[in-house]
């Protein structure tokens, strides 16, 4: 954005004037990790933090000095952190729409409830989808027996049908609340748990890679996208992320960022955005996007821009809901992978920074603060370089030694 567009008075009123100036505060409903990396980006603009946690003890707590413990469906407790802000945005969907639009009477909330609704509820995201002509899977709403074996009678007319993904409209995310079907009864206990809303029923795309698309976009409009990036699942929940994403032709990757870039202005969405997108063949043979999930914050595929691109995604939702200029998103190597921490078999994964240190200095650590669970994301390694190969073994060499298992020693990153 030329620098004669930027207002300077709305910079004033958000950064103040003089040495005495009060810091920009910023309200954070969540107490994950999203809000705890966010903490460090606030620390090198001079931002305040003010979190609305679920534990004293939790991943946010830990780090942000003005933390305090509540829900976030307890409206007094979210009213209480709008009305001592700047600028209100969450670190997880889960906040009831009715809340954020009474916060909203208080304080700008960004992303707002309009646009959020579309993370929480896929039956809404999906509709919207079709209303904007964004490719998507093919889905259908059942309520009833009867309606998913018709959903997969319609699906199963496409050339080598596998079954149908059944997922719960709200509330699912690692995997949780999607379930591959094949037949209708399948779907039995499901549909007995459903409330009136009921379920989806949607194509199981065979799809040859999952990729993400982050874009970031201020109330003004200016938006940036990092680099399409390629992910990796085990079990359901993210494994491992590579930026940017290898062997993806240059005609798709312009189509996903543009794709990302219209849903976020269609959407009216003020903060980071991920689109989560099937890479498929069509009846062509053309690889295609199909888009499956959108999450309006921080988001597990952008971990890597922490040391992988010259603006971090946490720096850049900060940035974006305090409506000042967004920063470059360009990467700072030619290659990042970053890895989970799903679990350990140590007590302590910080037993395991010798070892890792020692066999892969260029690996930079993060750990949540989280107790060991099995498969709970208790932290990240990202490593930067040169060759694709050298730098996805070593993220995985150093999050296998951090998970209390001991690879064959990888060769440092060039």
């Amino acid at each position: 954005m030329p620098i004669e567009s930027i207002d300077p008075t709305h910079v004033q009123r958000v950064v103040g004037t003089g040495a005495a100036a009060a810091a920009p505060r910023v309200g954070v409903v969540g107490g994950g990790q999203l809000a705890r990396m966010m903490q460090e980006s606030a620390n090198a603009l001079g931002i305040k933090l003010d979190a609305l946690v679920e534990a004293a003890d939790g991943s946010a707590a830990q780090v942000i000095p003005a933390s305090t413990v509540g829900s976030a469906d307890d409206i007094e407790a979210v009213l209480a952190v709008a009305g001592r802000v700047d600028v209100l945005t969450v670190e997880h969907e889960h906040v009831p729409d009715a809340i954020l639009a009474a916060a909203n009477k208080i304080v700008p909330v960004r992303p707002g409830a309009h646009a959020l609704r579309f993370a929480q509820d896929k039956l809404a995201m999906r509709t919207r989808m079709d209303e904007l002509s964004i490719p998507s899977p093919r889905w259908y709403e059942v309520h009833s027996a009867a309606d998913v074996a018709a959903a997969l009678a319609r699906l199963s007319s496409r050339p080598n049908f596998d079954g149908a993904i059944l997922k719960t409209p709200r509330d699912g995310y690692d995997g949780k609340g999607v379930m591959v079907i094949r037949h209708a009864s399948d779907a039995a206990g499901w549909l007995e748990a459903a409330g009136p809303e009921g379920l989806l029923v949607e194509e199981k795309i065979p799809f040859t890679m999952e990729v993400a698309q982050l874009v970031a976009r201020r109330p003004s409009g200016q938006m940036r996208t990092w680099p399409l990036v390629q992910t990796i699942q085990q079990d359901g929940v993210c494994f491992e992320v590579v930026a940017p994403a290898p062997e993806v032709p240059g005609a798709l990757v312009t189509e996903v960022g543009e794709i990302a870039q219209r849903i976020a202005a269609k959407l009216d969405v003020v903060g980071v955005l991920a689109v989560e997108i099937f890479i498929a063949p069509n009846e062509s043979g053309e690889l295609q996007p199909y888009v499956n999930e959108l999450a309006m914050r921080p988001h597990n595929s952008g971990h890597w821009t922490i040391e992988g691109a010259q603006t971090s995604q946490f720096e850049q939702h900060l940035r974006a809901v305090l409506d000042l200029p967004l920063g470059s998103t360009e990467p700072r190597a030619t290659w990042s992978v970053m890895v989970n921490v799903l679990g350990s078999e140590l007590e302590d994964p910080r037993i395991g920074y010798p070892e890792v240190m020692e066999q892969f200095p260029n690996a930079k650590i993060h750990m949540y603060g989280k107790a060991v669970k099995p498969g709970r994301k208790i932290g990240h390694v990202t490593v930067m370089g040169q060759n694709l190969e050298s730098v996805r073994s070593s993220a995985r060499g150093a999050a296998a030694l951090l998970r209390g298992e001991n690879p064959p020693q990888a060769p440092a990153a060039k």
